[in-house]
């Protein structure tokens, strides 16, 4: 299949490992953040890891958006699915993201209307079909999927529709990356960028981390090879003494972004002052919420959402996976209590989610089968 299986071809996957041995300093260890978590599960499922020196080390970030929810947000959000008459609508796999005392799930099961959607034109069209009842749009995600969020709330807009409204958790990129730059606790030779988040807001957001903190950035795709070339040109970078933001996903990333995905992200959004971050505490600036314009389709104006903030409970350590700082084996109840079937961290939940990669492609120790190396 045309850009699938050029993307997958294991002899040009083979010489790129060689060429990343080639380059590499022999006693220097290097530690590669890949943001996105779409990246951490095309590693672990194709075996990338397996390819890299033993001094290559790969770490994983901020980048799922159903991960860094915090468990008070998904207690507002089941709040908000018992009020009476509302319909709760959300993705798949925010179901199953734990709260403090139950899920979405748990929730639906005992009474709450919430509803799984593929899209928010999904909620858009029950809104539509239920005009008696009041439908909340559970809205998550990066700036990929915020702009499908704002061209559903301008068509709703424009056709009047009364009873819809969005609990807004939309986050951005750029903000917890610099917290992460910021940490004490994590030492980082460079980025692996987020492909997906990069097709709507470009390469241009990423050039403070080369400028600022001297970390080189590449934009990269999701399959194979994409990754590895992406580590390759890392460490070029590296062995040259360059620094700099380069985009290896061409093929689906401008430069400068969607213009038309930005310009309706500006319209309909504006940042928030502040929001929590599961791991990484409050992050000034890193969410969106509603401009006044959309504020009738504000569902935490329009209902009283309790707001709370709830700690995770001590056995999870998502936060400390979603900040690097531990591989999700090094969690204590990693593959044991903790499982895609009973979850308790949001890490493990997500398709996107580090754990569930590690989880779901045998990655239950420190020593792999193949060469024994560290992942």
């Amino acid at each position: 299949m045309r850009f699938v299986d050029e993307y997958r071809d294991a002899d040009l996957g083979r010489v790129l490992a060689g060429e990343i041995a080639a380059i590499v300093e022999p006693g220097r260890h290097y530690k590669v953040m890949e943001v996105c978590g779409g990246h951490t599960h095309a590693i672990y499922k194709y075996g990338i890891d397996d390819l890299l020196p033993a001094n290559v080390e790969l770490v994983h970030g901020p980048g799922c958006p159903v991960c860094v929810i915090p468990m008070g947000r998904v207690d507002d959000g089941i709040a908000l699915a018992r009020e009476p008459g509302v319909i709760f609508a959300c993705f798949g796999d925010m179901l199953r993201v734990p709260g403090s005392r139950e899920t979405l799930l748990d929730a639906k099961a005992s009474g709450a209307d919430v509803r799984m959607v593929y899209s928010p034109l999904d909620a858009l069209r029950i809104a539509r079909k239920e005009p008696d009842r009041q439908v909340v749009f559970f809205a998550i995600g990066f700036e990929t999927t915020a702009p499908s969020t704002a061209l559903t709330l301008k068509r709703a807009k424009a056709e009047r529709v009364p009873n819809l409204s969005v609990m807004c958790s939309h986050v951005t990129i750029v903000p917890p990356l610099r917290a992460l730059l910021e940490s004490p606790d994590l030492r980082l030779d460079g980025f692996v960028g987020p492909g997906h988040v990069a097709t709507v807001v470009g390469a241009r957001p990423f050039h403070f981390i080369p400028a600022q903190y001297g970390k080189p950035v590449v934009i990269s795709g999701f399959e194979p090879l994409d990754v590895l070339q992406s580590i390759h040109m890392i460490l070029r970078q590296l062995a040259e003494g360059r620094c700099e933001v380069e985009n290896q996903y061409k093929r689906v990333v401008p430069f400068d972004g969607n213009p038309r995905a930005l310009e309706v992200l500006a319209e309909v959004f504006e940042l928030r002052p502040h929001f929590e971050w599961r791991g990484l505490g409050f992050i000034s600036q890193s969410a969106l919420r509603l401009t006044d314009a959309y504020a009738d389709f504000d569902a935490e104006r329009r209902f009283s959402v309790p707001g709370v903030r709830v700690a995770d409970p001590k056995a999870c350590q998502c936060g400390e996976v979603l900040k690097g700082v531990i591989k999700p084996w090094e969690c204590k109840v990693f593959g044991t209590a903790c499982t895609p079937e009973h979850a308790i961290g949001t890490c493990m939940v997500s398709p996107e989610g580090a754990c569930a990669a590690y989880y779901n492609y045998g990655r239950f120790a420190r020593v792999t089968s193949l060469g024994g190396r560290n992942v």
